[in-house]
């Protein structure tokens, strides 16, 4: 992919923990030249700056949004791998894109398999040293609200990260 703001796109990958979108959005990478922000990773470093394991709340996705907006400005494309749990949080996204006239690709990461699901958020073990993982009790009480707008929709059950990548890219490639 051109990185001219003709060419940029925004792909952001959503959906509960232990679902995949880590493990795509690697896949993604390596097929579309882009800067790749994982919210995790931001919020983590918010606590440990502030030798808190508080929650930060919507700062991790502030922070987000505006290297996204940055990057968009700059020609590059942007993958996004956060939890985007809220409809707030997904109309900022697509503020993000509107405001620097980007392409957005919206995808949903689900598992449909609850065992599996299950086992993989019981057996994944942190990349990032010091992030304490979700345990399965909490990724049933996150809170997401069901989506009211047109996304693509992976099932990380059905297809392998691989495949799920090769879909995205599609989608990019479609517009």
């Amino acid at each position: 992919m051109k990185s001219t703001s003709e060419h940029r796109t925004l792909i952001v990958l959503s959906g509960l923990p232990g679902t995949g979108k880590t493990t795509i959005a690697r896949e993604l990478v390596t097929r579309v030249p882009s800067v790749y922000l994982r919210i995790d990773a931001i919020e983590h470093a918010l606590k440990t700056a502030h030798g808190s394991a508080e929650d930060v709340g919507p700062a991790g996705y502030i922070v987000a949004y505006e290297l996204a907006k940055s990057n968009l400005a700059l020609g590059m494309s942007v993958i996004a791998d956060c939890v985007n749990p809220l409809s707030v949080t997904r109309e900022a996204w697509r503020t993000v894109a509107a405001e620097t006239s980007s392409h957005l690709v919206e995808v949903e990461v689900v598992c449909s398999d609850v065992a599996e699901h299950r086992r993989r958020v019981e057996s994944r073990e942190a990349d990032i040293a010091g992030f304490a993982l979700p345990s399965w009790e909490a990724v049933l009480r996150h809170d997401y609200e069901a989506w009211g707008t047109e996304r693509l929709v992976v099932d990380s059950a059905l297809v392998s990260a691989g495949e799920a990548a090769d879909v995205i890219w599609r989608r990019v490639r479609e517009r």
